[in-house]
């Protein structure tokens, strides 16, 4: 049993939803992602996403595709992004996972990612990128070793192919709310809490639901049908402003939209 699984046991017998913030390694500085990991878990998260920038956006919208550029630009490497999580991983009780593409797993070597990112005390990974027909040796990897291959189902993945995604899948599924890329917006669309429920009725996994969650309102309507709610670039937005109001500030600025969307979330009930 991974850590992801632990987690989702355990806020199930408690009765509450999970609140899982995403943000952008490096951005602005590792020394700074550490640090806001460290207020994330202080707040109450119960994951965080740790997303691994890289240079092909993939279902990334241009908040996040300008923070993995900030980072970038900055010659962020993996083996960076390693070393800062294992300094850190004595002070981190809150499950990590890594939004990753695939093809840095696999220019790395998918078991030397996996068993780097496992001592470093990373949970499981995301991989946006991953096709389900090409997804079985890395799911096998990942079985081994108790890590979550966390993948990704959409609003127009046909019945059959999502549950094969399931099935291929451990720790949660990453139900993607809208047909698109990554961004805030003022509505989601309709049918979307029907669709997550069905799913729900077809396989074990905790569902996430993620992309273009940025309001109480959208943790509203999402809550009752979701294990847990995904917040990405509405947090990433903050980071952009570290350079001209200072980390303080903007430390400031995420305890206020983690407080806000977590109110609701607190009401949801299991």
């Amino acid at each position: 049993m991974s850590d992801v699984d632990r987690l989702f046991v355990r806020l199930k017998a408690e009765g509450r939803k999970g609140f899982l913030p995403f943000v952008t390694a490096g951005d602005p500085d590792l020394a700074f992602t550490a640090r806001l990991l460290k207020r994330l878990e202080e707040l109450g998260c119960s994951m965080a996403e740790l997303g691994i920038p890289y240079s092909d956006p993939i279902a990334d919208g241009p908040v996040i595709q300008a923070s993995y550029q900030r980072a970038l630009g900055k010659h962020l490497k993996w083996r960076s992004v390693v070393e800062m999580l294992e300094e850190t991983k004595p002070h981190r009780s809150m499950p990590v996972v890594t939004m990753v593409s695939y093809a840095i797993m696999y220019r790395h070597g998918l078991e030397r990612f996996v068993d780097e990112a496992q001592k470093a005390g990373v949970a499981g990974a995301i991989v946006p990128d991953l096709l389900v027909e090409e997804s079985g040796p890395l799911a096998k990897i990942c079985r081994d070793r108790d890590f979550s291959l966390i993948q990704l189902v959409t609003p127009t993945t046909p019945e059959e192919r999502a549950l094969r995604i399931a099935d291929s899948s451990s720790g949660f599924l990453y139900f993607v709310s809208v047909t698109g890329i990554t961004g805030e917006r003022t509505e989601l669309p309709e049918g979307l809490a029907d669709r997550v429920q069905w799913l729900r009725g077809k396989t074990p996994l905790p569902i996430c639901i993620g992309f273009g969650i940025s309001r109480p309102e959208h943790v509203r309507l999402l809550a009752p049908v979701a294990d847990g709610l995904i917040v990405g670039s509405a947090m990433v937005r903050l980071l952009a402003q570290h350079d001209t109001d200072g980390p303080d500030r903007v430390l400031e600025r995420v305890d206020g939209l983690v407080k806000e969307l977590m109110e609701p979330l607190s009401k949801a009930g299991g």
